[in-house]
């Protein structure tokens, strides 16, 4: 007779475990990152009396000069027509980024736009331990190569036309309407002014009852949404978490590399300070470093926010 085997559970559980793992793994690798995707939504922050808005916020392209589908998608996103673009920062991924910053986002050109700063549009990234981010928000690295953000931001305001808003203030017309903005530089690396924005919005001029306000951060900490609220914000625009990234599906982002709640780590949610509540938008993003290129259950994304008048 030949003795029968009973395979071992663990074992079984084991294998499971790691086959289960290794398809989250092709998932996030191979698949998901690719997903581009548009997420719209509505919010009631205008001025009573204005026109509605239609915002393309984009985020976090980190962009490499390879990645030509992710710059086919930016590039068609200007088939949407919006009114205005908000780009909240970390636009360079690799030190030729702008190559293919210029092929996404040259269709835009023309369209009213602001933006600010993210750290990687200053800096290269850098390979780090992605464990460490659940022990708080990463730290500085002192030894990153200096990208060429002059460059870039003459693209951006010279090419596109759009206003830079790195601790400073701009007025601009959108769709029949006159909108005031301000905004800050990546408060991740403590470079945000604050103090600087309320003597900047003083420089606009006299601001009446149809002006409606935004404020624009790359990292939405709470210090700088508060801040923003006080300084009378109508709505807030913000980026850098990418939304977890990796995220626990049914339960959403694991980390945000700021002290934003998890809850807001990505989508369009509200911030309340002294009393006002307006409308916030951190968006998830549309790429990842190149030292980490994955995203699991958290697409890459832009948003087309529309913007209504407060009844």
């Amino acid at each position: 007779m030949t003795a029968s085997r009973t395979a071992n559970p663990a074992l079984i559980a084991l294998g499971a475990v790691g086959a289960a793992g290794a398809a989250a793994a092709v998932w996030g690798i191979g698949i998901e990152r690719y997903l581009f995707t548009v997420r719209e939504a509505t919010a009631a922050a205008l001025a009573p009396g204005s026109a509605p808005i239609r915002v393309l916020h984009i985020s976090d392209a980190h962009m490499a000069p390879w990645q030509r589908r992710k710059q086919d998608w930016l590039a068609s996103l200007a088939d949407l027509h919006p009114d205005l673009v908000v780009n909240t920062g970390d636009n360079l991924g690799h030190e030729d980024g702008l190559d293919g910053i210029r092929r996404a986002f040259q269709p835009l050109a023309g369209i009213p736009g602001v933006f600010v700063h993210g750290s990687n549009d200053v800096q290269g990234p850098s390979p780090r331990n992605p464990l460490r981010y659940f022990s708080g928000p990463s730290q500085r690295h002192h030894k990153k190569r200096p990208l060429d953000t002059d460059a870039m931001d003459r693209f951006f305001t010279e090419e596109l036309g759009w206003s830079d808003l790195d601790n400073t203030a701009a007025r601009l017309e959108v769709a029949g309407n006159t909108v005031d903005f301000f905004g800050v530089d990546d408060a991740h690396r403590d470079w945000d002014r604050l103090e600087d924005l309320p003597s900047a919005i003083a420089d606009l001029g006299r601001r009446d009852a149809r002006t409606s306000v935004l404020g624009v951060t790359h990292a939405p900490y709470q210090r700088v949404l508060n801040g923003f609220v006080e300084l009378g914000a109508d709505a807030i625009f913000g980026g850098h978490t990418h939304g977890g990234q990796v995220c626990l599906p049914g339960f959403g982002a694991l980390v945000a590399n700021c002290d934003i709640p998890l809850k807001q780590a990505k989508g369009l949610s509200t911030w309340t300070r002294e009393g006002r509540t307006v409308p916030l938008n951190v968006s998830a993003g549309c790429g990842h470093s190149i030292y980490a290129p994955v995203r699991f259950a958290c697409r890459p994304e832009a948003t087309l926010l529309t913007l209504t008048a407060r009844t």
